[in-house]
């Protein structure tokens, strides 16, 4: 019988994960292409761009209306970012499967292919940013957003964790193809994505046995 690797550490996705903010990030991005001449609602947006950085999103918007004026990027982080800030609202048992991973001594971490400012903010207004101890990771803190494995290796070594003793818990193709090339054990809160499907985040605490 194979065993499954004892888990000494936890990294989280933040949007759809720990954040319930992808509505709204997507109505945002959608206003700002529809704009530029690419006509999108938040939910089309949802399907081409979900779990994608900024970096990863611009050649697909430009090859659809060609180059963006400049800094076009930064407003839309900074828009996402002050409207996040007055709404952005913790996905129905995060903060319960924060404790439970914090209380049973195992260090946890934040993955995100956010902007680094929209990421802090969120774990700020939401409360969890001392959960984290400093252990909260952006695109920007890697060479490589997600899928490649940069953000889940760096997570593991902050957590003094080899990868293959993380869990990682996701909600994209995106984020899973990255969790699984970190060599980590990947959940989803998503099912159909090729992991072991968690249906609740208050059922994270059994995996952690």
């Amino acid at each position: 019988m194979i065993r499954t690797p004892l888990i000494r550490a936890v990294l989280f996705d933040c949007d759809g994960v720990l954040a319930d903010s992808e509505t709204l990030a997507n109505r945002i991005v959608a206003e700002e292409i529809t704009a530029l001449g690419w006509a999108l609602d938040g939910h089309a947006a949802q399907r081409e761009f979900l779990g994608l950085s900024l970096p990863d999103m611009l050649p697909i918007i430009e090859e659809r209306v060609g180059p963006v004026p400049q800094g076009w990027g930064l407003a839309l982080s900074h828009r996402i970012a002050r409207e996040m800030e007055l709404g952005v609202q913790a996905m129905p048992g995060a903060r319960a499967a924060l404790d439970a991973v914090v209380g049973a001594g195992l260090p946890v971490a934040v993955c995100s292919n956010s902007a680094r400012a929209e990421l802090s903010m969120k774990m700020r207004v939401l409360g969890f940013e001392a959960c984290f101890e400093g252990r909260i990771f952006s695109f920007q803190d890697v060479p490589r957003p997600k899928p490649a494995p940069d953000l889940y290796h760096a997570a593991a070594s902050a957590c003094g964790a080899a990868p293959e003793h993380c869990l990682v818990v996701e909600d994209s193709a995106t984020g899973v193809a990255a969790g699984l090339a970190a060599g980590c054990r990947v959940v989803s809160l998503v099912p159909g994505l090729g992991v072991e499907h968690l249906p609740h985040l208050t059922k994270l605490r059994a995996l952690l046995a």
